[in-house]
């Protein structure tokens, strides 16, 4: 049996792909389970049809992607906390911290975007990457001062 996947499947292929199948396999799995469609040349070019679509959408999400990660590379933070002797930091400076801070220029950006492997613990300029999606990815300064 010719099938059309419209999932990617582990072990079959991709969303778009061709696939022979056993009959079994494709009318008591795939099909009633809206995986696979039949491979007939309508639904082909539908299939491409749809495919073209996706990666224009795609294409175009990367780019707005790209120029955000762009201007946010251009921002610089400053984030103020309390020193004790040797100008050691009374905790940290995290993910959330950096969200907040960010917040107050008007910038939004989830915590979870933020790629840190461990909280800023010295006083000092820190580049720290923003992931934004798959391709885009902004390294913004974040500047930890001492507190007055």
């Amino acid at each position: 049996m010719r099938l059309m996947l419209r999932e990617d499947m582990e072990n079959l292929g991709a969303a778009g792909d061709v696939v022979s199948v056993r009959d079994g396999y494709g009318r008591n799995f795939l099909l009633p389970r809206g995986l696979a469609v039949a491979a007939t040349e309508k639904d082909v070019a539908r299939m491409d049809h749809e495919k073209r679509t996706i990666a224009a959408r795609t294409a175009k999400l990367a780019k707005e992607l790209q120029s955000q990660a762009d201007k946010l590379s251009q921002v610089s933070i400053s984030i103020a906390r309390a020193v004790g002797d040797e100008d050691k930091l009374f905790g940290s400076v995290t993910s959330r911290d950096i969200s907040d801070a960010l917040q107050e220029q008007g910038i939004t950006v989830d915590s979870k975007k933020i790629i840190l492997d461990e909280p800023l613990k010295m006083l000092g300029m820190a580049e720290v990457p923003i992931k934004l999606g798959k391709d885009a990815t902004a390294k913004i300064k974040v500047w930890v001062v001492k507190k007055d």
